[in-house]
């Protein structure tokens, strides 16, 4: 995009919302997956067996 000398406000908005929607947003939408998992266990005991499994 090109913005010219003496551009208006209006114009210049209206090309920064263009470009504001062609631009994907980076990374994982996590809000899509909220409350789509169903633990029996606790999270926190899972993430300390997951953890000593290492050792």
């Amino acid at each position: 995009m090109t913005i010219k000398h003496g551009a208006t406000k209006k114009s210049i908005s209206s090309i920064l919302e263009s470009l504001a929607k062609k631009q994907k947003p980076k990374g994982v939408d996590a809000y899509k997956y909220v409350g789509k998992i169903s633990l029996r266990k606790d999270a926190l005991n899972i993430q300390r067996q997951l953890r000593n499994e290492w050792e």
